[in-house]
């Protein structure tokens, strides 16, 4: 078990290394002014297919990706952990992952200081463009409570249609930050990018933490 428990452990935090490296390869590249090629194909791609009705579609999205939408989503699912399951651990964890996130993308933010693109804005936004922080926020919350209510799923059919909604939810937000103007595509994959290394080593460790605790139990018994 033991064996089994670090192997699983050590494999997430490969994972988690890989992003990160992702991660900091798309930072360099933003350092050295060699990715805007790509970000000038997406947003031409993206912002291309602006109409009044996706217009619409896309501020719905890049609103509930917004800090009262994200706080309440987090409360109400606080809530449930607490009182309703009462999952004491598993509340822990839903907010050091959330908070961290969160933490996370400001200190980022801080170190690369990129500003956010000027043309074609739909919405207005302040502070530094990358990573986006919409981007971190959404895989986090929503990668965090897929993968608490996986656990308590048993139906396959269910897990399923619960990773596309997350992946879908997810990658809307990011997308409708392109689309409104107000962050390039390296900022929102540097930020799923973050967001994953961050997801994955916490998750890594806390399954970890999980693991040990029942192990522990079970030899006091």
């Amino acid at each position: 078990m033991e064996i089994s428990i670090k192997n699983i452990f050590a494999r997430s935090y490969i994972i988690s290394i890989i992003c990160a490296l992702g991660f900091a390869a798309i930072a360099t590249l933003i350092g050295v002014h060699k990715i805007a090629w790509f970000d000038d194909r997406i947003i031409t791609v993206v912002q291309g297919q602006e109409s009044a009705g996706l217009t619409a579609f896309m501020k719905f999205f890049t609103f509930i990706g917004e800090g009262i939408p994200v706080a309440i989503i987090t409360v109400v699912a606080m809530v449930i952990l607490y009182f309703g399951l009462k999952f004491r651990s598993e509340l822990i964890f839903f907010v050091g992952v959330v908070v961290g996130s969160a933490l996370l993308n400001t200190g980022l933010k801080l170190i690369f200081q990129r500003a956010r693109p000027t043309l074609h804005r739909i919405v207005e936004a302040n502070g530094f463009s990358f990573p986006s922080g919409h981007s971190m926020a959404a895989f986090s919350l929503y990668g965090v409570l897929c993968f608490l209510l996986w656990k308590h799923m048993r139906s396959a059919f269910a897990r399923v249609v619960l990773i596309i909604a997350g992946c879908l939810i997810t990658v809307t937000i990011g997308i409708s930050r392109i689309y409104v103007g107000v962050h390039y595509p390296s900022d929102v994959i540097g930020g799923f990018l973050a967001s994953a290394a961050w997801l994955v080593a916490s998750i890594a460790y806390y399954q970890y933490w999980i693991e040990r605790r029942n192990r522990k139990q079970s030899d006091a018994q």
